[in-house]
């Protein structure tokens, strides 16, 4: 890539994954080559007002170590189309570093999209489709993809469902997930009809529906996936989470997860989860990126999908640029890769609105 872009990373927002992103788009915007890209970064704050931030200034006066360990979201609302409109003769891309529900869920590319605006990362459907597990896991299904049982709930009929029943199909121990949430945020484990009860309450107070799964005894693998009409995978990746399962405190704040980058596996089964995150990630609709996660029954089902992250974090400790790193793409590089991805898909949309009947 030679052309300069404007590049307005987006961050914060009104999920329960606000401080993630924050602490995300501080890394990435360190990570910018100020010579491809002017950078601009815009904070969404919980109560959903867009901030200017002075992020930019500090980029291209080469002050990076400056930035803080999380960018803010404090200062002067500002319109969001007035946020990221052009102010200079550079071609622009947005970049939504927008983790769960009015971020990652379609909400702010349907937006982008109506303003004619190109971005990184899947589009409304991709976005949206990932984002809600109750659909995700239907849409994979259709496509035949291999996962663990599951049921949805509800959130009207949480009082209403059966702890016992929903164990008796599931097994002794269940996972319990909002559907439209991710860093593990509301994620309870159940071994009981009083504990599954208590974990329902818990989902249903970050969205109306709750998907309630089996527990896998598998290995947990990760794969990076890049493309827009086709997927290229990074080499997968491996958790080993430091408590019963991988929480939201292990992904981001203890530390004692362990990711293993590449996984431990033997080059067939490395090849297969990686046309499987492929498969998964075009059956899907994802574009631009997404971490695709599977649990891996080792004499068993095999590889079963968990879930689709369509942005995936950049933390330190994130899974995906390391996935890209081993594969050969540098952080530097993984950004760059993404910008024209975005500007490809975005020519390719824009080529298809100037239709006229």
């Amino acid at each position: 890539m030679t052309q300069q872009y404007r590049l307005v990373v987006l961050f914060g927002g009104e999920s329960a994954e606000h401080d993630v992103s924050c602490v995300t788009a501080r890394h990435v915007v360190a990570a910018v080559d100020p010579e491809r890209f002017a950078v601009d970064a815009i904070g969404i704050t919980r109560s959903g007002e867009w901030i200017r931030t002075d992020v930019g200034a500090l980029v291209a006066a080469g002050r990076v170590a400056e930035l803080p360990t999380a960018l803010d979201t404090v200062g002067a609302g500002i319109a969001p189309l007035a946020a990221i409109e052009q102010h200079e003769d550079l071609p622009l891309v947005v970049l939504p570093l927008l983790h769960g529900p009015m971020g990652e869920d379609g909400t702010v590319q349907g937006m982008l999209d109506l303003a004619g605006v190109p971005y990184v990362g899947s589009g409304v459907l991709g976005s949206a489709l990932c984002m809600d597990k109750v659909m995700a896991k239907r849409a994979a299904s259709a496509f035949g993809i291999a996962q663990a049982e599951w049921r949805p709930v509800h959130a009207d009929d949480v009082t209403a469902a059966t702890p016992a029943e929903l164990l008796a199909a599931l097994g002794d121990v269940v996972f319990v997930k909002p559907a439209n949430m991710g860093s593990s945020v509301g994620v309870s484990r159940a071994a009981s009809p009083e504990q599954l009860a208590a974990a329902l309450e818990t989902a249903a107070a970050y969205d109306e529906w709750i998907v309630v799964e089996e527990a896998i005894k598998g290995r947990e693998i990760e794969v990076g996936v890049l493309g827009n009409r086709r997927l290229e995978a990074s080499v997968p990746g491996e958790i080993v989470p430091g408590d019963e399962f991988y929480t939201y405190d292990d992904k981001y704040h203890d530390g004692v997860a362990q990711g293993l980058v590449p996984a431990p596996l033997d080059p067939e089964e490395a090849e297969e989860v990686r046309q499987l995150a492929c498969r998964v990630g075009e059956a899907l609709r994802v574009q631009g990126l997404a971490r695709v996660d599977f649990f891996y029954e080792e004499n068993g089902r095999g590889f079963l999908l968990n879930e689709v992250n369509t942005m995936p974090g950049f933390t330190p400790i994130s899974m995906f640029p390391k996935m890209w790193q081993a594969s050969g793409l540098s952080y530097e590089a993984l950004i760059a890769r993404l910008v024209e991805l975005a500007v490809e898909r975005h020519d390719v949309r824009m080529a298809h609105r100037s239709v006229k009947h």
